[in-house]
C-alpha cells in the first residue's frame, strides 16, 4: 500500500528545497531541484513566468533559470515566448505515459469506461493510488455540453477524492489512519471532511453500500461517485468513477448512479481476472 477544476494556483514558496538539498552531493542535488520544476509546472496548466517558478519551488532565480536551459535541451520542458511562460514539455509526456503502459489493464478498461459514460451521460475515469495519491490514468469524456475537467496525470489527496475513499474503504483502519498522520485532511473547500471521525463514519457507509461519493468536497459544484475494481487476491488493483457538476448529479440520481458505476466496477474486476471480496469469502 504503500479536479478537477483547473485553476490558477497560490505563489507560495515549497518549504525546505534549497536548505533541505545543501547536505547532498551537487549531481543529487541538482536532480532534486530539476525534478522539483518539473512537478511545479505540472500543477497549474497555465505555466510558470520564470520569477514565479522561483518563487513556488523556493529556488533562487539563476538557479531556475539554468536548470530550465537544461531541460528545455532535453524537451522536459519549453517557453512559451508569446506569454513568456514555461510549460512541461513533450519529453515529460513520453516518460509519464510508461506508468500508464505499465498498468496494462488501462488499455481493457477503456470499454467498460465508454460504457458507463454513456450509462451516466457523465465523464468515466480510471485511477489509481500511487504513494498514497489518487492519479487518473484515463478517462472516457462525457458527450453533454456541461462535463466535468478531470485531469488526466492529475494527483489528488486519498480523503479529498471519490476514487480515494472508495480505496480507503477496503483498508484497515489502522491503515487509513497512518495516511492522515502522513498526509493530513487538507480542506479544499467548505465541504471537506477534516475530521478522521466523520471520514471514518464515511468508509462505513462506503462499505456498505459498495461505492463512495465525493460531494463537492474536491471541488465546488463538482460531485464523484466511485468504485473499487480488485485483483486476484481480491485487493484493490484501481478505481472507476463518474463525475460531473452538481447541477447534472443532482441529489435524486446519487443512488441509482451509484449502483451503475458498482456493478461496472464488478464486470471490469471479472474481466481483469479479478475476484470480488463477497464472492471469494463465499
Amino acid at each position: 500500500m504503500k479536479r478537477n477544476v483547473i485553476r490558477r494556483k497560490t505563489l507560495e514558496p515549497k518549504p525546505g528545497v534549497d536548505n533541505e538539498a545543501e547536505s547532498r552531493d551537487g549531481g543529487v542535488q541538482s536532480v532534486d531541484r530539476a525534478l522539483s520544476i518539473i512537478e511545479t509546472l505540472a500543477e497549474d496548466d497555465e505555466g510558470y513566468r520564470l520569477s514565479d517558478l522561483a518563487i513556488r519551488t523556493g529556488l533562487s532565480t539563476s538557479t531556475v533559470h539554468r536548470l530550465l536551459a537544461t531541460l528545455e535541451s532535453r524537451r522536459f520542458v519549453q517557453f512559451d515566448r508569446t506569454e513568456s511562460k514555461w510549460h512541461v514539455g513533450a519529453r515529460a509526456f513520453t516518460v509519464g505515459a510508461t506508468f500508464a503502459r505499465r498498468r496494462n489493464f488501462s488499455a481493457q478498461a477503456v470499454p467498460y469506461l465508454r460504457k458507463l459514460r454513456d450509462l451516466t451521460r457523465e465523464t468515466a475515469n480510471l485511477a489509481v493510488v500511487d504513494d498514497e495519491f489518487i492519479v487518473v490514468l484515463t478517462r472516457a469524456e462525457s458527450r453533454e455540453i456541461m462535463r466535468s475537467l478531470t485531469k488526466v496525470g492529475g494527483r489528488v489527496a486519498m480523503v479529498a477524492s471519490g476514487v480515494g475513499k472508495a480505496v480507503l474503504a477496503t483498508y484497515s483502519d489502522e491503515d487509513v489512519n497512518a495516511i492522515i498522520r502522513h498526509h493530513g485532511m487538507p480542506r479544499l473547500t467548505e465541504k471537506s471532511i477534516v475530521r478522521p471521525g466523520e471520514l471514518f463514519k464515511e468508509l462505513e457507509k462506503v462499505r456498505r453500500q459498495g461505492y463512495a461519493i465525493d460531494d463537492e468536497e474536491a471541488c465546488m459544484g463538482l460531485r464523484c461517485i466511485a468504485s473499487v475494481v480488485f485483483n486476484d487476491c481480491s485487493e484493490p488493483l484501481a478505481a472507476i468513477s463518474v463525475s460531473g457538476m452538481t447541477s447534472r448529479i443532482t441529489d435524486e440520481r446519487l443512488a441509482t448512479l451509484g449502483e451503475t458505476v458498482r456493478e461496472v466496477a464488478a464486470e471490469l474486476t471479472v474481466a481483469l481476472g479479478g475476484v470480488m471480496p463477497a464472492a471469494r469469502s463465499a
